[in-house]
């Protein structure tokens, strides 16, 4: 467990994406602290670069890469926000990236990625597709492969949310966090507690891919295996660094039916006037459908993403 970033990883982490990744905003919600009795402080990834927390794990690998990595450019396999922020933050660092996405990818996902300067390479909806394409990818081009989530920089990267949060608001008692691929939450996990001051991490998951919540409790990890929710951003299974921190740091994974999910989103957009994804709204409806213990707490939200495609709103 010695690749675990340590506090001084994430620290350097935070100076090096700087430049490059917003600060984002705390915001909160006197009708929902009312409505749970306790005072809750969303950190804003949706208004992050790319429109979600990606970037910054994204921004940390590729600034982190030496000349010498760096140069045949960076590669993955994605067709959501890691596709999109990896692209930009090579376009920023001024090398190519190549993105595999499945050839079923949403259109505005793949207008995007292109919008950022990405070299896009279609393979049919298949994770073995996906892996043979990259290893073709990368062995034509020998660019640098960046995992979406199971990869000590990308949980380094997105640790500094939390971090920011803790800087910003002092002493909370609980931060939650969605739970997909488990990056956002690992990183979570390591910020609160090396804040060290008995900050409880919690993550919500949806009932329809409660894959995190099922390998917490067998104490390894079971696979996602045919998900069903809307939070299209949450179907993936942890990866083996991850869940090896989650086992460690996360007190527990409660998990949310997509009604709730729905019912906390539109919440978000109509009283806080900001958009925010399905699976940002995880998290904010678990508290507030009372699917975990926040009477009198002082509540960390980790809102994770902001990218909706407004064609296909679910109300």
């Amino acid at each position: 467990m010695d690749w675990i970033p340590t506090l001084p990883i994430i620290d350097e982490a935070a100076r090096r994406i700087a430049p490059h990744a917003h600060r984002t905003p705390v915001l909160g919600s006197a009708t929902l602290n009312a409505m749970v009795d306790a005072e809750i402080f969303f950190k804003c990834e949706n208004l992050q670069k790319v429109g979600a927390f990606k970037f910054r794990g994204a921004c940390n690998a590729v600034f982190s890469l030496s000349d010498a990595e760096a140069a045949n450019g960076v590669a993955t396999h994605s067709s959501g926000n890691h596709a999109q922020a990896l692209a930009l933050a090579a376009r920023l660092r001024g090398i190519p990236a190549y993105i595999v996405m499945p050839s079923n990818a949403p259109g505005i996902k793949k207008a995007a990625v292109e919008d950022y300067g990405a070299v896009i390479r279609f393979c049919e909806p298949t994770l073995q597709a996906r892996e043979d394409t990259l290893d073709a990818v990368v062995a034509e081009t020998g660019a640098a492969f960046v995992h979406p989530y199971n990869d000590e920089r990308i949980i380094a990267g997105q640790a500094t949310a939390a971090r920011e949060l803790i800087e910003d608001v002092p002493d909370l008692d609980i931060i939650l966090a969605p739970v997909g691929g488990g990056g956002l939450l690992s990183g979570t996990a390591l910020s609160a507690h090396y804040a060290g001051h008995d900050i409880t991490v919690y993550a919500a998951e949806p009932e329809g891919a409660d894959d995190a919540k099922r390998s917490l409790d067998a104490g390894k990890i079971i696979p996602s295996v045919n998900p069903d929710t809307i939070a299209d951003g949450l179907l993936t299974s942890l990866g083996e660094k991850t869940f090896a921190i989650i086992r460690e740091y996360v007190r527990d994974i409660v998990t949310v039916p997509d009604e709730e999910t729905i019912r906390a989103m539109r919440f978000i957009w109509e009283r806080m006037k900001i958009v925010v994804e399905p699976s940002a709204a995880v998290a904010p409806a678990a508290i507030m459908h009372g699917r975990l213990p926040v009477k009198g707490e002082r509540i960390g939200v980790i809102l994770s993403g902001g990218n909706v495609d407004l064609g296909r709103l679910p109300w």
